[in-house]
């Protein structure tokens, strides 16, 4: 991997004996003309970080999580709320004439284009939108994407037939582009890369959160159906478009960009900007990186690790979308209750997401093992409850399966993008490699769906979750050998993460060793473990 930040960093043993004189040195260097030049001395970076005790440190990064959990945790609410709701309506008021099939004259298999079309527009522009993300700055992008598909929801309502819901699927999902790994993309610039399970853990639990805040929407906006006479359905993407307009300007004001931008001036002073980019890993993304780097792009597409991460999260999300995207008609099959209870059915699967989501974060934190170990964990019990859908007939068994599989596909997703934070590369590399990345895998979403063709529904679709499985088997392969290429690194992280909590005991920050990515430590020849003092270039 190369970078023009690609020399190895050592680090220094502080003596912290004298920490109480260093922290009164470095509180005087406060201007950005004395502290830019920090990360390329690394004697200057140990010295400065060791500064800083484990309590300061604590409340510098409260700071940064009230600035990010609450803010980006509501603005992937809102979008996952969209959705979730494109399944959703399609059983509110089934069999009625004002259902949405109904209205538009819509086969169930075309339906399902609905969110096939809306996954192509990711894979066409999720990489180049978020390619745009430094230049623009995120809180304008971002609020320009709010604003943009908040409009274009809105007038869902007015579909009168399939085209015209194909026509604003596509541009949903082009103005929807770029918010996903765009956030993902400021947080490698706030937090390291150890840390990043715990952060984005917390925003997919607004995630889960949204399938609850979905079902409990269009169970209540069912009761609305034919007010002002307008079916229900568009009253949920009426309602939905006009929060999301709304929601931009929250967005435009209050997210931060970068640590050391004039915008963070707000929340943080200048040396608590310095410590919070100081501290990250060598490979971080840095408010002074270049708009755009060619040369990062081509470093990216060069190695094996974007093709082997694109292809592990692709293959689970084909299976994974396929059980998103039908799980209401599923519950709804199952005939436990009448309309519009079923809606309140899909809350026990979002609530189990929940605990799972909440145990991974918690688990990571601890750092007991790597971070791929934990993740070929969750893939055995994905593949165990899509197995059991096309192999039993019991309809509790069917429902737990719902649960448990729902559970696993979303505690997939946590460490995952910590695993895939550990070797991203500069601004426009980790832009580019994320943009690209979260685009390809949309492929789940626009296959899954495809997966529940009306011809296999007569067998509860054992066809389709048979397929779906075996895309989450190969995806067990494909993560695998993503832990073969990055294990080297993976332990690495693990190693600092054990360090940096036996430092904070002890009062202090891990100042005196680092993450390394450009000439990672080998742990590893080949499956003999070895001393990690030497390095390698990868």
């Amino acid at each position: 991997m190369s970078s023009s930040r690609d020399s190895e960093i050592s680090y220094p043993t502080i003596d912290h004996d004298v920490a109480a004189e260093s922290r009164k040195q470095a509180t005087a260097v406060v201007s950005r003309a004395d502290v830019d030049n920090l990360r390329d001395d690394p004697e200057a970076k140990a010295a400065f970080l060791s500064t800083f005790t484990a309590e300061e440190e604590k409340k510098i990064m409260h700071k940064v999580d009230k600035c990010f959990i609450l803010l980006t945790g509501i603005m992937y609410l809102i979008k996952q709320i969209d959705v979730h709701n494109a399944s959703i309506v399609k059983v509110l008021q089934v069999g009625q004439p004002s259902n949405v099939l109904n209205e538009l004259n819509m086969t169930s298999n075309q339906y399902n284009w609905v969110a096939s079309i809306y996954g192509i527009a990711y894979i066409i522009f999720e990489a180049p939108s978020n390619l745009l993300l430094k230049r623009m700055t995120p809180h304008n992008w971002q609020a320009r994407i709010f604003l943009t598909w908040g409009i274009i929801t809105a007038c869902h309502a007015a579909a009168q037939n399939r085209h015209d819901m194909y026509a604003m699927r596509f541009l949903l999902g082009m103005f929807e582009a770029g918010m996903f790994p765009g956030i993902m993309a400021q947080y490698s610039s706030w937090y390291r890369t150890d840390e990043m399970g715990r952060i984005v853990t917390y925003y997919f639990c607004f995630s889960n959160v949204s399938g609850v805040v979905s079902a409990l929407i269009c169970y209540g906006v069912s009761y609305m159906d034919g007010i002002a006479g307008l079916s229900a359905w568009r009253w949920v993407y009426l309602l939905e478009g006009i929060v999301t307009i709304l929601f931009s300007g929250v967005v435009w004001y209050y997210l931060p960009d970068y640590p050391k931008s004039p915008r963070s001036d707000r929340w943080f002073t200048k040396r608590e900007q310095e410590f919070i980019e100081t501290r990250l890993p060598e490979n971080a993304p840095l408010t002074s990186d270049p708009d755009y780097s060619t040369r990062e792009i081509k470093s990216v597409l060069s190695e094996w690790l974007i093709w082997s991460f694109m292809l592990s999260q692709t293959l689970v999300n084909l299976g994974g979308y396929a059980l998103t995207w039908y799980l209401p008609t599923i519950i709804t099959n199952l005939g436990f209750v009448g309309l519009p209870r079923n809606q309140l059915l899909l809350l026990p699967p979002c609530a189990a997401a929940l605990v799972g989501l909440i145990f991974s974060a918690w688990f990571m934190g601890k750092a007991w093992i790597v971070r791929p170990a934990y993740i070929m964990f969750i893939m055995s019990g994905m593949v165990i409850c899509f197995v059991l859908f096309f192999t039993i007939h019991s309809r509790v068994g069917i429902y737990v399966a719902c649960v448990l599989g729902t559970l696993f596909y979303q505690s997939y997703f946590p460490p995952f993008w910590a695993w895939r934070s550990a070797t991203l590369v500069g601004s426009t590399g980790t832009a580019f490699t994320l943009g690209l990345q979260s685009g390809i895998a949309q492929l789940g979403g626009v296959v899954g769906p495809q997966l529940f063709q009306s011809k296999w529904a007569h067998d509860g679709y054992r066809n389709s979750f048979a397929i779906a499985a075996s895309f989450l088997m190969a995806g067990w392969v494909s993560n695998l050998w993503t832990w073969w290429l990055t294990r080297n690194t993976e332990y690495d992280v693990m190693r600092v993460r054990r360090l940096t909590l036996k430092a904070r005991k002890e009062g202090k920050t891990n100042a005196e060793d680092d993450i390394k990515v450009f000439r990672e430590r080998k742990f590893y020849q080949g499956l003999k473990k070895v001393d990690g003092e030497r390095t390698v270039e990868v």
